[in-house]
C-alpha cells in the first residue's frame, strides 16, 4: 500500500491538471519574438516581480507554442547556452 499511494497521489494530481484551460489565442497575442524577449529579461522579471505585483515573468495569453519556444531559447542564453557553445568551439582548436 506504501509504494501505491505516491503513483495514486501523481495520478490524482495529473488528473486535476487535465481540468486547466488557456484563452484563444486573439489577435495580436505575444508570440515567439516576444517570447525570446521575456525569457531574455526573465531573470531581471523576476526580481522586479517580487517588489511589484503588476509584474509577471510570463507573458498571459500568448500565441501557444511558438512563445513557449522562444521563451525558453531566451532564458536558455541566461542557462550558458551561448557560452557553452563558445567553449566546445575553443576546445577542437588546436
Amino acid at each position: 500500500m506504501r509504494k501505491i499511494a505516491p503513483y495514486a497521489a501523481l495520478a490524482a494530481l495529473l488528473l486535476l491538471s487535465a481540468c486547466a484551460g488557456q484563452p484563444l489565442i486573439t489577435p495580436g497575442s505575444r508570440g515567439f519574438f516576444w517570447g525570446l524577449w521575456d525569457g531574455a529579461i526573465a531573470p531581471i522579471s523576476f526580481v522586479v516581480s517580487l517588489f511589484n505585483s503588476t509584474v509577471r515573468i510570463y507573458a498571459y495569453p500568448n500565441s501557444g507554442l511558438w512563445y513557449d519556444f522562444g521563451f525558453l531559447i531566451g532564458v536558455g542564453f541566461w542557462a550558458g547556452g551561448s557560452h557553452a557553445a563558445r567553449r566546445r568551439r575553443n576546445c577542437d582548436m588546436p
